[in-house]
């Protein structure tokens, strides 16, 4: 059924001031680069004090030029491409992107790591090897492996290969990893052999199943960056990371009977069903044309659906196939997480191409009330070189310990940071890892962010050159502030 804008506008008057905020991260911020701003000006025993017990106090500079963090907080470095090993004997591949963690037998921790290899194999150095049985183009780069980690011991291996820039993605409520083709590439382009642009599930406790690789047309052909499973209402929510125009926010809805479960998308038909493109509007009924039209934090939209006309883009991509107010759009669709009975989803940035401009923006979806809240924004950072303000959010999840932990792919400085729930934000890594020059420095963004089952360990990939990161330390829940 949809929510008309009728009944939208019917439901803020009553409320007085719009739709009742979801979820429990509420407001972070709340001004445009209010997000940590003075948040890493303190330094030594003043912490504690100035965060208000907040955070985890000033980063501390890292000997080893890989990772600055808090004191009491270190790192463990559990992949590095070209240096680490997989099974097989080949090494790690690079740029790692999307991950999740599973729990693994005998105690040990499985994640599946993304690699966001996009194009010929001749083009990078170290692309995921091509295993019998887990190949779905023989000429594409990326794909996944999985990383079983115990207390002192490390194994990876290849989860699928022949996939294409396999950037985010999504792990599901009965333990498979979803992963995310972001590029449109079609057979012929790129050198590929088969379309790309599909999502592939990966189950990491059972090499079996990841035999002879099936896209999941269901989902339909874009620039896939993430998505996630509602576990109630069995609906997917991905995002498209695009523009020329801006992306969009798609829900699968499954075919009547159909039950999720460990191998079951591959049982469906190319037009399983049904894909729709959201559309939102103002409390007043006005159509919302762009997300970054908002710009106060507690913005509230109602949401409807709009059926997608050719999920499998055979001849137009699928964002194009809709005209001027048919569909809501937004650049930089990134990362999603679940958490709170509905979605969290990242808008990385918005420039000349989008209605206003922004460094940042996180969205939560409540589906039960079917809207759309504006949780996160960031002004445009005036001078990214500089550490303190934050912007280019990407990857996120929702933390054990309260609030998010969002993963910068920004200009300039990149950091891991978290935002609680009251609005006050605190850095938790930064990246030292120098891969450009002493004068043009660079650091790669960071990817990945997820904590282990046990909440114990936050994982985080630096993407390039390819290294995944275990940081442990006095982790605490963290106050409203």
């Amino acid at each position: 059924m949809s929510l008309t804008r009728r009944d939208f506008a019917r439901k803020s008057a009553i409320t007085g001031a719009g739709v009742a905020l979801a979820g429990s991260v509420g407001a972070l911020a709340t001004a445009p680069n209010a997000l940590a701003s003075t948040d890493t000006d303190s330094a030594g025993e003043e912490s504690a004090a100035a965060h208000g017990g907040v955070g985890y106090g000033p980063l501390l500079p890292d000997p080893d030029g890989i990772l600055a963090l808090p004191a009491g907080f270190k790192y463990r470095i559990i992949t590095y491409s070209g240096k680490t090993k997989l099974e097989s004997g080949e090494f790690t591949p690079s740029n790692h992107d999307g991950t999740s963690t599973f729990d693994g037998p005998r105690g040990a921790t499985l994640l599946v790591n993304n690699h966001e290899l996009k194009g010929p194999r001749a083009n990078w150095k170290y692309p995921v090897p091509l295993t019998d049985g887990l190949v779905y183009d023989p000429a594409a780069s990326g794909g996944c492996t999985v990383v079983e980690v115990r207390r002192d011991q490390v194994a990876e291996w290849v989860g699928i290969a022949g996939t294409s820039t396999n950037c985010a993605g999504g792990n599901t409520p009965w333990g498979t990893w979803l992963t995310c083709e972001e590029t449109e590439d079609k057979a012929g382009v790129n050198g590929m052999t088969k379309d790309h642009g599909y999502v592939f599930e990966v189950d990491p406790s059972d090499r079996r199943a990841n035999q002879n690789p099936k896209p999941i047309k269901a989902l339909g052909r874009y620039a896939h960056e993430a998505v996630v499973i509602d576990p109630k209402r069995g609906h997917a929510f991905l995002t498209e990371d695009a523009a020329g125009p801006n992306g969009l926010l798609y829900r699968w809805t499954p075919p009547e009977g159909y039950c999720h479960g460990r191998g079951k998308f591959r049982t469906l038909a190319d037009d399983a069903g049904v894909l729709q493109a959201f559309k939102c509007f103002d409390s007043g009924g006005k159509f919302v044309d762009d997300l970054s039209r908002a710009t106060k934090i507690g913005t509230v939209y109602g949401v409807d659906w709009v059926d997608v006309p050719d999920r499998d883009a055979k001849t137009t991509p699928v964002r194009k196939q809709f005209t001027d107010g048919q569909v809501t759009r937004a650049r930089k669709l990134e990362g999603m997480w679940w958490g709170d009975g509905g979605t969290y989803i990242v808008s990385s940035y918005a420039r000349t191409e989008s209605p206003v401009q922004h460094d940042g923006a996180v969205w939560f979806y409540d589906p039960k009330r079917r809207t759309l809240t504006l949780k996160v924004l960031l002004g445009v950072n005036p001078d990214p070189s500089k550490d303190g303000a934050f912007d280019g959010p990407d990857n996120i999840t929702v933390s054990p310990y309260g609030g998010l932990v969002i993963a910068e792919d920004g200009e300039g400085v990149q950091h891991l940071f978290g935002a609680t729930d009251s609005g006050r934000t605190y850095p938790i890594a930064r990246n030292e890892l120098n891969i450009g020059t002493e004068e043009a420095p660079e650091y790669s963004e960071f990817t990945g962010v997820t904590f282990s089952p046990d909440g114990r360990t936050l994982f985080a990939n630096i993407q390039t050159p390819g290294i995944m990161l275990a940081i442990t330390g006095p982790w605490k829940r963290q106050q409203r502030g």
